[in-house]
């Protein structure tokens, strides 16, 4: 089906970001999963095409586009190559939409135009050891002493923090009230070269190879009162603000994904022959290519309808919720159909598909959990 959510604008972006990945990024992009993430000028030469800009006003340095499609269209690209770049999405879809919404006028003058260049590259700090999706639950610390505030506490699975300047922690800044366990917390921006961040340790994961993901420390961390983010204590309900986008740009990665596992697939199993004839002549082969290509068309139509509400400000919680889960499900289902047409040289990292199996698992992880999801879609359902 005819695909009518982009325009003739997002085309011509589409093949820019086409050509900069082949040029730039394909040929580089396995010594970066050898070195857990992107260099730090990979970030400056996306500033230089004003992608990162993208939604920035123009009196910061960027272009002042109110769409995020182009976004999505960058995500769409990176993964019809085959590539992951984590930490590239959560500095534009996910850091973004807050300093956008919630800093000052002064806050923006001082982080905005570096946001745009890749002079300054931001990252977000939620999820604790012993939290996982409960964030009422965080027990990390900021407590106000004169201008500035002592932040204390340990932050886990946080994507982008080996090259991240600035750092969005959220922090309990009054104690726990056991009547609303959701009050009292803030968001603070921390300058990573501040007196007591740390990173522990990069860990090493199943896939997102080039996707810095990092366990951080902060020991009587001094951040100035001016780095608050929006008011003190609303900091739950300014992450409720994201998630919708949040969700959709995963979902939009799971989609796309799913059709670059089903086009390198289908090339494969056009060219591997199977006891004298091509696997793809078979049944069984067309068969189930013939169940994924019907299913991805039904997730793209459900990604493109959700752009398109997102976009009017119409795409609720809800209806993230169920994108998300659709998507990234679907996403695991195509990759494990399509690894399985490639026999054993799918499980040989040599093959792009190999990548694909294993960046998909955590979709349906990150960013709420499916069951998270399911349990956000029964309530919508009175359950």
């Amino acid at each position: 089906m005819k695909r009518k959510v982009f325009t003739d604008e997002h085309d011509a972006f589409r093949q820019m970001v086409r050509g900069f990945l082949e040029k730039n990024v394909v040929p580089n992009f396995e010594k970066w999963e050898e070195q857990g993430a992107p260099p730090r000028e990979f970030y400056n030469e996306v500033g230089e095409l004003g992608i990162l800009g993208i939604q920035i006003p123009q009196e910061y340095g960027g272009s002042g586009e109110q769409t995020y499609k182009y976004s999505a269209v960058l995500t769409e690209e990176t993964l019809r190559a085959k590539l992951g770049l984590g930490s590239l999405r959560v500095h534009m879809d996910i850091v973004l939409p807050y300093l956008l919404k919630y800093a000052t006028a002064e806050q923006k003058q001082r982080w905005l135009p570096g946001a745009a260049s890749g002079d300054l590259i931001t990252a977000i700090a939620m999820t604790e050891p012993g939290t996982g999706s409960d964030l009422a639950g965080i027990s990390s610390t900021a407590t106000r002493d004169g201008d500035t505030y002592v932040l204390n506490g340990s932050k886990t699975f946080i994507t982008g923090g080996v090259n991240a300047d600035l750092m969005l922690v959220v922090a309990r800044t009054a104690p726990v009230d056991p009547d609303n366990r959701r009050a009292g917390l803030s968001i603070l921006v921390v300058e990573t070269s501040s007196p007591g961040f740390g990173v522990v340790r990069t860990l090493s994961k199943l896939g997102m190879k080039a996707q810095d993901t990092v366990e951080l420390y902060f020991d009587n961390v001094r951040v100035p009162a001016a780095n608050l983010l929006g008011e003190e204590g609303r900091a739950f309900d300014y992450l409720g603000h994201n998630l919708a986008q949040e969700r959709l740009s995963i979902a939009v990665g799971s989609q796309a994904a799913a059709v670059a596992a089903l086009n390198e697939t289908t090339t494969y199993v056009k060219d591997r022959n199977v006891f004298g004839r091509p696997l793809s002549s078979m049944q069984n082969t067309k068969f189930i290519l013939a169940e994924c290509a019907t299913e991805i068309e039904a997730g793209q139509m459900l990604v493109d309808r959700a752009l398109d509400d997102h976009d009017q400000g119409e795409l609720s919680a809800v209806d993230a919720a169920k994108v998300k889960l659709f998507c990234t499900e679907l996403q695991g289902r195509v990759v494990d159909k399509c690894l399985q047409l490639f026999g054993g040289y799918g499980y040989m990292l040599e093959y792009p598909i190999a990548r694909l199996y294993a960046d998909a698992r955590v979709t349906r992880i990150y960013g709420g959990t499916s069951e998270i999801m399911k349990t956000i879609i029964s309530k919508s359902l009175g359950l």
